[in-house]
């Protein structure tokens, strides 16, 4: 692959990364305390609405887009190591875009979706909330971090001189 294609590559990682560290990261600094401050009954329907308005088109495609153009990244780099080693910080920063995408699958989606089934008209979800709350939160904070930290690696990558 040229260049000027895998940098191209490298860049829309970078951006997808960055631009889905910062939702993270805004939800933890902001919407979640927000949250925590209200009842039960009021936070669990808002958590809800927002989980509605996240699996929509503009953060989907920054979100599985990232997803592959990392797994992109990861593929050339090693394909191409025949000829030359390995870039450290494109393999690094799209592995850690593919660690945040694993912990969203793997822990924020299943307590998303437990979220979904409550009821707060019928039930009081306080107890659930709880259990869900802070999961979520860590959850949150680590993929944000690791967000983050792989947008500044693919763009230093490409940042850096031939």
């Amino acid at each position: 692959m040229s260049g000027t294609l895998i940098n191209i590559l490298v860049a829309t990682s970078a951006v997808c990364a960055g631009v889905s560290g910062g939702v993270y990261f805004a939800f933890s600094a902001i919407i979640m305390p927000a949250l925590h401050s209200l009842p039960a009954k009021e936070a669990v329907p808002a958590m809800q609405r927002f989980n509605k308005k996240a699996v929509q088109l503009p953060f989907m495609a920054v979100f599985f887009g990232g997803a592959a153009t990392s797994a992109a990244v990861i593929t050339t780099e090693l394909l191409s190591a025949a000829a030359q080693p390995p870039d450290a910080l494109r393999l690094v920063g799209a592995g850690l875009s593919l660690v945040a995408f694993g912990i969203t699958v793997v822990r924020n989606v299943p307590l998303n979706n437990a979220l979904a089934r409550l009821d707060p008209d019928l039930i009081d979800p306080t107890k659930d909330w709880q259990s869900i709350e802070r999961p979520w939160r860590d959850a949150n904070v680590a993929r944000a971090a690791v967000s983050i930290a792989a947008a500044f690696l693919l763009l230093g990558a490409v940042a850096r001189p031939a």
